[in-house]
């Protein structure tokens, strides 16, 4: 019998970090829970950073995942902003490590084009795609279904990750 795996999924962000949860069993997905850390837009970076740590580190604690991925950080003119964006998918990537977890990363064209089939692909096609895969799957936002998206792209590729390994 194919064992049960929980995947964790973060799309990293300051203001708003997503997170997600999924189950795999074999080729059956099946969603658990999902959510939206919101850092404080008045305050400095550091507090933010403080805020996306312990949302995450309770969200681990609670549903105990087997597994994490972590969208990439997307690169834009904003050399600044392309900075401290980073720093927030440290902090994704530190969580789940942290935990004991391995970590996967995708970039966020391979998350579309394993979800949609397309690596251009808009926000509304990735939360249609996200209730079609997992029909019970309820989300508070665009960060939360992109989340659940980093998810189900690690359930469709962790497979071929561990024979890569070995």
């Amino acid at each position: 019998m194919t064992q049960e795996i929980r995947i964790l999924g973060v799309d990293p962000g300051l203001r708003h970090t997503g997170w997600g949860i999924v189950t795999t069993r074999g080729n059956a997905l099946a969603f658990v829970a999902s959510g939206t850390i919101h850092a404080p837009l008045d305050g400095e970076l550091a507090q933010r950073l403080l805020a996306i740590h312990r949302g995450l580190s309770a969200v681990v604690r609670t549903h105990a995942p087997d597994e994490a991925a972590v969208e990439q950080t997307f690169v834009n003119r904003d050399a600044t902003a392309t900075l401290k964006l980073g720093q927030a998918r440290g902090i994704a990537l530190l969580v789940p490590a942290e935990a004991g977890l391995a970590v996967a990363e995708y970039a966020p064209n391979q998350v579309k084009k394993t979800i949609v089939g397309a690596g251009h692909a808009e926000k509304q096609q990735i939360r249609a795609m996200v209730r079609v895969l997992l029909p019970r799957a309820t989300f508070d936002s665009d960060d939360a279904a992109d989340a659940l998206a980093v998810a189900i792209c690690h359930a469709h590729h962790r497979v071929a990750r561990v024979l890569l390994k070995a």
